[in-house]
Protein backbone atom coordinates (compact mmCIF):
# COMPACT_ATOMS: atom_id res chain seq x y z
CA UNK A 1 0.00 0.00 0.00
CA UNK A 2 1.39 3.60 -0.72
CA UNK A 3 -0.09 6.51 1.64
CA UNK A 4 -1.64 9.54 -0.47
CA UNK A 5 -1.08 12.48 1.92
CA UNK A 6 -0.98 16.21 1.03
CA UNK A 7 1.48 17.92 3.27
CA UNK A 8 -0.72 20.96 4.39
CA UNK A 9 -3.85 21.08 6.31
CA UNK A 10 -7.42 22.71 4.80
CA UNK A 11 -6.80 26.18 6.93
CA UNK A 12 -3.19 25.94 5.76
CA UNK A 13 -4.57 25.55 1.95
CA UNK A 14 -7.41 28.28 2.11
CA UNK A 15 -4.39 30.47 3.34
CA UNK A 16 -2.41 29.43 0.27
CA UNK A 17 -5.25 29.91 -2.41
CA UNK A 18 -6.23 33.11 -1.08
CA UNK A 19 -2.47 33.93 -1.86
CA UNK A 20 -2.29 32.09 -5.01
CA UNK A 21 -5.46 31.13 -6.65
CA UNK A 22 -6.13 27.99 -7.91
CA UNK A 23 -5.83 25.86 -9.91
CA UNK A 24 -2.03 25.35 -8.88
CA UNK A 25 1.01 22.89 -8.82
CA UNK A 26 2.22 22.66 -5.38
CA UNK A 27 5.41 20.54 -5.05
CA UNK A 28 7.29 19.11 -1.89
CA UNK A 29 10.97 19.92 -1.99
CA UNK A 30 11.84 18.09 1.36
CA UNK A 31 9.90 14.79 -0.35
CA UNK A 32 12.18 14.88 -3.76
CA UNK A 33 15.80 15.87 -1.11
CA UNK A 34 14.77 12.72 0.71
CA UNK A 35 13.87 10.43 -2.49
CA UNK A 36 17.01 11.48 -4.38
CA UNK A 37 19.21 10.64 -0.91
CA UNK A 38 17.56 7.23 -1.02
CA UNK A 39 18.81 6.55 -4.82
CA UNK A 40 21.81 7.36 -4.44
CA UNK A 41 22.26 5.37 -0.74
CA UNK A 42 20.90 2.20 -3.04
CA UNK A 43 22.93 2.86 -5.79
CA UNK A 44 26.05 3.66 -3.47
CA UNK A 45 28.25 0.47 -4.30
CA UNK A 46 27.26 0.91 -8.46
CA UNK A 47 30.51 2.20 -9.96
CA UNK A 48 30.26 5.55 -11.99
CA UNK A 49 26.84 6.00 -10.91
CA UNK A 50 25.20 9.12 -12.14
CA UNK A 51 21.23 9.37 -12.00
CA UNK A 52 20.27 11.93 -15.07
CA UNK A 53 16.65 13.83 -14.17
CA UNK A 54 14.90 12.98 -16.95
CA UNK A 55 14.41 17.02 -17.53
CA UNK A 56 10.56 16.33 -19.56
CA UNK A 57 9.28 15.45 -16.42
CA UNK A 58 9.23 18.74 -14.51
CA UNK A 59 11.19 21.33 -16.68
CA UNK A 60 11.73 24.48 -14.07
CA UNK A 61 15.03 25.56 -13.18
CA UNK A 62 14.17 25.40 -9.88
CA UNK A 63 13.62 22.02 -9.25
CA UNK A 64 16.55 20.78 -11.43
CA UNK A 65 18.92 23.15 -9.12
CA UNK A 66 17.75 20.72 -6.18
CA UNK A 67 18.54 18.11 -7.82
CA UNK A 68 21.49 19.18 -8.60
CA UNK A 69 22.66 20.09 -5.26
CA UNK A 70 21.36 16.18 -4.22
CA UNK A 71 24.41 15.13 -7.24
CA UNK A 72 21.50 14.32 -10.29
CA UNK A 73 22.66 15.61 -13.31
CA UNK A 74 19.63 15.61 -16.63
CA UNK A 75 18.19 13.74 -19.23
CA UNK A 76 17.43 16.52 -22.34
CA UNK A 77 16.27 15.69 -25.89
CA UNK A 78 15.48 19.69 -26.94
CA UNK A 79 17.29 22.79 -27.15
CA UNK A 80 14.71 24.73 -23.93
CA UNK A 81 15.84 21.68 -21.79
CA UNK A 82 19.56 22.10 -22.13
CA UNK A 83 18.83 26.06 -21.52
CA UNK A 84 17.16 25.23 -18.58
CA UNK A 85 20.35 22.98 -17.56
CA UNK A 86 21.94 25.68 -18.13
CA UNK A 87 20.42 27.60 -16.05
CA UNK A 88 20.45 25.15 -13.11
CA UNK A 89 23.68 24.84 -13.90
CA UNK A 90 23.86 21.52 -14.89
CA UNK A 91 26.62 21.18 -18.00
CA UNK A 92 29.82 19.46 -19.11
CA UNK A 93 29.49 15.38 -18.63
CA UNK A 94 26.34 15.39 -16.50
CA UNK A 95 24.08 16.49 -19.29
CA UNK A 96 22.51 13.61 -21.29
CA UNK A 97 21.40 14.97 -24.85
CA UNK A 98 19.38 11.91 -26.53
CA UNK A 99 18.57 12.64 -29.99
CA UNK A 100 15.23 12.15 -31.99
CA UNK A 101 15.36 13.79 -35.45
CA UNK A 102 17.60 16.32 -33.97
CA UNK A 103 18.20 19.85 -35.54
CA UNK A 104 21.82 20.53 -35.88
CA UNK A 105 21.66 23.61 -33.96
CA UNK A 106 20.34 21.27 -31.07
CA UNK A 107 23.18 19.15 -31.82
CA UNK A 108 25.67 22.15 -31.31
CA UNK A 109 24.62 23.71 -28.40
CA UNK A 110 24.91 20.15 -26.39
CA UNK A 111 28.80 20.00 -27.71
CA UNK A 112 28.99 23.48 -26.44
CA UNK A 113 27.87 22.61 -23.46
CA UNK A 114 29.96 19.57 -23.32
CA UNK A 115 27.19 17.11 -22.86
CA UNK A 116 27.46 13.63 -23.52
CA UNK A 117 25.71 13.28 -26.85
CA UNK A 118 23.13 10.28 -27.36
CA UNK A 119 22.66 9.30 -30.95
CA UNK A 120 19.28 7.63 -32.03
CA UNK A 121 20.53 6.37 -35.19
CA UNK A 122 23.83 5.28 -37.47
CA UNK A 123 23.09 7.94 -39.79
CA UNK A 124 23.20 10.57 -37.01
CA UNK A 125 27.29 9.57 -36.82
CA UNK A 126 27.72 11.54 -40.26
CA UNK A 127 24.86 13.92 -39.25
CA UNK A 128 26.67 15.16 -35.97
CA UNK A 129 30.05 15.66 -37.61
CA UNK A 130 28.36 18.26 -40.24
CA UNK A 131 26.53 20.10 -38.08
CA UNK A 132 30.04 20.36 -35.67
CA UNK A 133 31.88 21.36 -39.00
CA UNK A 134 34.07 18.42 -39.29
CA UNK A 135 34.76 18.11 -35.54
CA UNK A 136 33.29 15.25 -33.37
CA UNK A 137 33.34 14.76 -29.29
CA UNK A 138 35.40 12.47 -27.98
CA UNK A 139 32.71 10.93 -25.76
CA UNK A 140 29.76 9.46 -27.57
CA UNK A 141 26.65 7.03 -26.70
CA UNK A 142 24.45 5.61 -28.43
CA UNK A 143 20.67 4.16 -28.17
CA UNK A 144 20.20 0.68 -28.24
CA UNK A 145 16.93 -0.77 -29.23
CA UNK A 146 16.64 -4.35 -29.61
CA UNK A 147 13.55 -4.98 -31.07
CA UNK A 148 12.18 -8.44 -30.94
CA UNK A 149 15.12 -9.97 -29.15
CA UNK A 150 13.45 -7.89 -25.75
CA UNK A 151 9.58 -6.95 -24.82
CA UNK A 152 8.94 -3.95 -23.90
CA UNK A 153 6.23 -3.08 -20.92
CA UNK A 154 2.35 -2.69 -21.52
CA UNK A 155 3.01 1.53 -22.31
CA UNK A 156 6.13 1.12 -24.30
CA UNK A 157 5.01 -1.83 -26.26
CA UNK A 158 7.00 -3.40 -28.75
CA UNK A 159 10.48 -2.39 -29.28
CA UNK A 160 10.37 -3.00 -32.97
CA UNK A 161 7.59 -0.43 -33.44
CA UNK A 162 9.28 2.16 -31.82
CA UNK A 163 11.12 5.01 -33.29
CA UNK A 164 14.13 5.02 -31.25
CA UNK A 165 17.20 3.49 -31.64
CA UNK A 166 19.64 1.21 -33.75
CA UNK A 167 19.37 -2.42 -34.22
CA UNK A 168 22.87 -4.35 -32.42
CA UNK A 169 24.55 -4.58 -35.95
CA UNK A 170 23.98 -0.39 -36.63
CA UNK A 171 25.50 -0.16 -33.01
CA UNK A 172 28.24 -1.84 -34.34
CA UNK A 173 28.86 0.09 -37.24
CA UNK A 174 28.16 3.52 -35.21
CA UNK A 175 30.93 2.90 -32.56
CA UNK A 176 33.53 2.06 -35.85
CA UNK A 177 32.26 4.66 -36.99
CA UNK A 178 32.80 7.54 -34.31
CA UNK A 179 35.76 6.03 -33.44
CA UNK A 180 37.52 6.88 -37.14
CA UNK A 181 36.06 10.44 -35.75
CA UNK A 182 37.85 10.29 -33.03
CA UNK A 183 35.60 9.70 -30.23
CA UNK A 184 37.55 8.00 -27.30
CA UNK A 185 34.97 7.10 -24.74
CA UNK A 186 31.50 5.04 -25.61
CA UNK A 187 28.38 5.07 -24.04
CA UNK A 188 25.55 2.41 -24.51
CA UNK A 189 21.89 3.33 -23.65
CA UNK A 190 18.42 1.69 -24.30
CA UNK A 191 14.78 2.75 -22.99
CA UNK A 192 12.44 -0.30 -23.45
CA UNK A 193 9.94 0.62 -20.42
CA UNK A 194 7.96 3.31 -18.97
CA UNK A 195 5.81 3.42 -15.47
CA UNK A 196 6.75 -0.03 -14.74
CA UNK A 197 7.28 -0.88 -10.67
CA UNK A 198 8.09 -4.28 -11.30
CA UNK A 199 12.44 -3.89 -10.95
CA UNK A 200 13.02 -7.32 -12.40
CA UNK A 201 11.77 -5.22 -15.81
CA UNK A 202 15.01 -2.93 -14.83
CA UNK A 203 17.26 -5.30 -14.20
CA UNK A 204 16.81 -7.55 -17.17
CA UNK A 205 17.09 -4.25 -19.29
CA UNK A 206 20.96 -3.86 -17.23
CA UNK A 207 21.59 -7.29 -18.11
CA UNK A 208 21.26 -6.84 -21.91
CA UNK A 209 22.89 -4.24 -22.16
CA UNK A 210 25.37 -5.45 -20.16
CA UNK A 211 25.83 -8.65 -22.43
CA UNK A 212 25.97 -6.30 -25.40
CA UNK A 213 28.76 -3.91 -23.50
CA UNK A 214 30.87 -7.23 -22.99
CA UNK A 215 29.93 -7.72 -27.26
CA UNK A 216 31.37 -4.69 -28.23
CA UNK A 217 34.78 -5.09 -26.65
CA UNK A 218 34.87 -8.65 -27.89
CA UNK A 219 34.33 -7.53 -31.33
CA UNK A 220 35.63 -4.14 -31.52
CA UNK A 221 38.20 -3.81 -28.74
CA UNK A 222 36.18 -1.15 -27.17
CA UNK A 223 35.69 -1.15 -23.46
CA UNK A 224 32.58 1.30 -23.17
CA UNK A 225 32.97 3.49 -20.20
CA UNK A 226 29.04 3.44 -19.32
CA UNK A 227 25.88 1.97 -19.49
CA UNK A 228 22.86 3.71 -19.41
CA UNK A 229 19.18 1.84 -18.39
CA UNK A 230 16.84 5.11 -19.65
CA UNK A 231 14.72 5.84 -17.41
CA UNK A 232 10.80 3.93 -16.86
CA UNK A 233 10.54 3.51 -13.19
CA UNK A 234 6.63 3.49 -12.45
CA UNK A 235 5.20 5.37 -9.21
CA UNK A 236 2.10 4.02 -7.30
CA UNK A 237 -0.87 6.18 -8.36
CA UNK A 238 -3.07 3.90 -6.74
CA UNK A 239 -3.21 3.76 -2.96
CA UNK A 240 -3.06 0.13 -3.44
CA UNK A 241 -0.14 -0.11 -5.42
CA UNK A 242 3.38 -0.81 -3.50
CA UNK A 243 6.23 1.64 -4.72
CA UNK A 244 9.40 -0.46 -6.44
CA UNK A 245 12.39 -0.87 -3.72
CA UNK A 246 15.08 1.13 -5.10
CA UNK A 247 17.66 -1.29 -2.98
CA UNK A 248 16.30 -4.48 -4.36
CA UNK A 249 16.87 -2.70 -7.90
CA UNK A 250 20.36 -1.57 -7.28
CA UNK A 251 21.14 -5.07 -5.57
CA UNK A 252 19.98 -6.79 -8.82
CA UNK A 253 22.10 -4.60 -10.76
CA UNK A 254 25.23 -5.32 -8.78
CA UNK A 255 24.54 -8.45 -9.29
CA UNK A 256 24.26 -8.71 -12.96
CA UNK A 257 27.80 -6.50 -12.78
CA UNK A 258 29.32 -9.70 -11.13
CA UNK A 259 27.67 -12.01 -13.49
CA UNK A 260 28.42 -9.82 -16.86
CA UNK A 261 30.85 -7.60 -16.92
CA UNK A 262 33.68 -8.62 -14.16
CA UNK A 263 34.38 -11.92 -15.99
CA UNK A 264 34.50 -9.63 -19.36
CA UNK A 265 37.38 -7.23 -17.21
CA UNK A 266 34.32 -4.41 -17.60
CA UNK A 267 34.01 -4.37 -13.57
CA UNK A 268 34.83 -0.32 -14.02
CA UNK A 269 32.34 0.36 -16.14
CA UNK A 270 29.81 3.48 -15.05
CA UNK A 271 25.85 3.06 -14.68
CA UNK A 272 23.49 5.49 -15.46
CA UNK A 273 19.55 6.29 -15.32
CA UNK A 274 17.45 8.48 -16.38
CA UNK A 275 14.27 8.60 -14.12
CA UNK A 276 12.39 11.63 -13.91
CA UNK A 277 8.50 10.09 -12.86
CA UNK A 278 9.74 8.50 -9.71
CA UNK A 279 11.82 11.19 -8.98
CA UNK A 280 9.47 14.28 -8.44
CA UNK A 281 6.22 12.52 -9.65
CA UNK A 282 4.81 11.41 -5.77
CA UNK A 283 5.86 15.07 -4.33
CA UNK A 284 3.50 16.86 -6.69
CA UNK A 285 0.09 17.73 -6.34
CA UNK A 286 -2.44 19.81 -8.63
CA UNK A 287 -4.64 21.95 -6.32
CA UNK A 288 -8.34 22.91 -7.58
CA UNK A 289 -11.48 24.11 -6.38
CA UNK A 290 -14.78 22.68 -6.84
CA UNK A 291 -16.97 25.31 -8.45
CA UNK A 292 -19.82 23.60 -10.07
CA UNK A 293 -21.86 20.37 -9.75
CA UNK A 294 -24.40 18.79 -12.58
CA UNK A 295 -26.74 16.46 -11.48
CA UNK A 296 -28.05 14.40 -14.83
CA UNK A 297 -27.33 10.62 -15.54
CA UNK A 298 -24.28 10.87 -13.91
CA UNK A 299 -23.19 13.48 -10.61
CA UNK A 300 -20.46 15.65 -12.04
CA UNK A 301 -18.15 18.09 -10.08
CA UNK A 302 -16.74 20.18 -12.13
CA UNK A 303 -13.34 22.13 -11.38
CA UNK A 304 -11.52 25.23 -11.64
CA UNK A 305 -8.67 22.86 -13.12
CA UNK A 306 -8.80 21.17 -16.66
CA UNK A 307 -7.68 18.74 -18.75
CA UNK A 308 -4.77 21.71 -19.94
CA UNK A 309 -3.43 21.80 -16.89
CA UNK A 310 -3.04 17.28 -16.43
CA UNK A 311 -3.51 15.62 -18.93
CA UNK A 312 -2.40 12.10 -18.44
CA UNK A 313 -6.35 10.96 -17.10
CA UNK A 314 -7.56 12.57 -20.29
CA UNK A 315 -5.69 11.40 -22.56
CA UNK A 316 -4.42 8.02 -21.19
CA UNK A 317 -7.07 7.05 -18.86
CA UNK A 318 -4.43 7.06 -16.20
CA UNK A 319 -5.79 6.74 -12.76
CA UNK A 320 -5.32 10.01 -10.37
CA UNK A 321 -6.03 9.25 -6.37
CA UNK A 322 -8.14 12.68 -5.62
CA UNK A 323 -8.63 13.87 -1.85
CA UNK A 324 -10.75 16.15 -0.58
CA UNK A 325 -8.72 18.85 1.30
CA UNK A 326 -10.86 18.72 5.44
CA UNK A 327 -12.82 16.11 4.74
CA UNK A 328 -9.84 13.16 4.36
CA UNK A 329 -11.18 11.07 6.45
CA UNK A 330 -15.34 11.73 5.38
CA UNK A 331 -16.72 8.63 4.05
CA UNK A 332 -16.13 8.11 0.33
CA UNK A 333 -20.22 7.82 0.05
CA UNK A 334 -21.01 9.42 -3.05
CA UNK A 335 -19.89 8.56 -6.63
CA UNK A 336 -18.85 11.56 -9.01
CA UNK A 337 -16.99 12.09 -12.19
CA UNK A 338 -14.76 15.21 -11.62
CA UNK A 339 -14.57 17.54 -14.38
CA UNK A 340 -13.11 20.45 -16.21
CA UNK A 341 -14.01 23.22 -18.05
CA UNK A 342 -12.61 22.37 -21.73
CA UNK A 343 -14.89 21.54 -24.64
CA UNK A 344 -13.66 18.16 -24.74
CA UNK A 345 -15.56 15.26 -23.01
CA UNK A 346 -12.61 13.40 -21.85
CA UNK A 347 -11.76 16.52 -19.87
CA UNK A 348 -11.86 14.58 -16.76
CA UNK A 349 -9.85 13.95 -14.02
CA UNK A 350 -12.01 10.65 -12.33
CA UNK A 351 -14.53 9.12 -13.57
CA UNK A 352 -17.49 7.09 -11.11
CA UNK A 353 -14.97 7.98 -8.33
CA UNK A 354 -16.42 7.35 -5.08
CA UNK A 355 -15.39 9.91 -2.89
CA UNK A 356 -16.56 12.42 0.15
CA UNK A 357 -19.33 14.79 -0.90
CA UNK A 358 -18.08 17.90 -2.45
CA UNK A 359 -19.81 20.95 -2.42
CA UNK A 360 -18.88 24.05 -4.23
CA UNK A 361 -15.90 25.89 -2.89
CA UNK A 362 -14.27 22.75 -1.50
CA UNK A 363 -10.35 22.38 -2.19
CA UNK A 364 -9.87 19.20 -4.27
CA UNK A 365 -5.97 17.47 -4.50
CA UNK A 366 -5.14 15.79 -7.75
CA UNK A 367 -2.05 13.55 -6.41
CA UNK A 368 1.39 12.49 -8.08
CA UNK A 369 1.12 15.40 -10.38
CA UNK A 370 4.72 15.74 -10.16
CA UNK A 371 5.78 14.94 -12.87
CA UNK A 372 4.28 14.90 -16.66
CA UNK A 373 1.62 17.40 -15.29
CA UNK A 374 2.23 20.64 -15.52
CA UNK A 375 5.12 20.14 -17.84
CA UNK A 376 2.38 18.20 -20.60
CA UNK A 377 0.05 21.56 -20.45
CA UNK A 378 -1.31 23.16 -22.74
CA UNK A 379 -3.63 26.19 -24.39
CA UNK A 380 -6.13 24.38 -26.05
CA UNK A 381 -9.55 26.37 -25.97
CA UNK A 382 -7.52 29.32 -25.00
CA UNK A 383 -7.39 27.48 -21.50
CA UNK A 384 -4.13 29.11 -19.37
CA UNK A 385 -1.62 26.91 -17.71
CA UNK A 386 -1.42 27.17 -14.11
CA UNK A 387 0.81 28.82 -11.34
CA UNK A 388 3.82 26.21 -10.23
CA UNK A 389 4.64 26.74 -6.37
CA UNK A 390 7.32 25.05 -4.20
CA UNK A 391 7.01 24.08 -0.60
CA UNK A 392 10.53 24.49 0.87
CA UNK A 393 12.17 22.53 3.66
CA UNK A 394 11.18 25.58 6.02
CA UNK A 395 7.62 25.45 5.51
CA UNK A 396 7.60 28.41 3.14
CA UNK A 397 5.85 28.75 -0.11
CA UNK A 398 7.20 29.86 -3.10
CA UNK A 399 6.05 30.64 -6.73
CA UNK A 400 8.79 29.22 -9.17
CA UNK A 401 6.48 29.83 -11.98
CA UNK A 402 2.97 31.98 -12.36
CA UNK A 403 0.24 31.34 -14.16
CA UNK A 404 -0.50 32.22 -17.45
CA UNK A 405 -2.32 35.65 -18.55
CA UNK A 406 -4.16 36.02 -21.82
CA UNK A 407 -1.66 38.91 -22.96
CA UNK A 408 1.00 35.28 -22.78
CA UNK A 409 -1.35 33.68 -24.66
CA UNK A 410 -1.53 36.22 -27.31
CA UNK A 411 2.11 37.48 -27.42
CA UNK A 412 2.81 35.60 -30.67
CA UNK A 413 0.09 37.32 -32.59
CA UNK A 414 -0.49 40.48 -33.93
CA UNK A 415 -3.35 41.53 -32.65
CA UNK A 416 -2.89 45.41 -34.08
CA UNK A 417 -2.20 44.02 -37.13
CA UNK A 418 -5.43 41.48 -36.79
CA UNK A 419 -7.83 44.36 -36.24
CA UNK A 420 -6.83 46.03 -39.73
CA UNK A 421 -6.97 42.77 -41.66
CA UNK A 422 -9.37 42.86 -44.67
Amino acid sequence: MSEKRFPLDRDALEALARRFPTPFHLYDEAGMRRNARAIREAFAGVPGFIEHFAVKALPNPFILRILASEGFGADCSSLPELLLCECAGITGDKVMFTSNETPDEEFRKAYEMGAILNLDDVSHVEALERALGGKFPETICVRYNPGPARGGNDIIGKPEEAKYGMTREQVFEAFAAAREKGAKRFGLHTMVISNERNTDYHVETARMIFRLAVDVKRELGIAVAFANNGGGLGIPYRPEEEAADYATLAAGVRQARRDILEPAGLGEMGFRLEWGRCITGPYGWLVTRAIRHKDIYRKYIGVDASMANLMRPGMYGAYHHVTVSGKENAPADHVYDVVGSLCENCDKFAVARALPRIDEGDLVVIHDTGAHGHAMGFNYNGKLRSAELLLRENGDVVQIRRAETPDDLFSTLDLAAASRFA
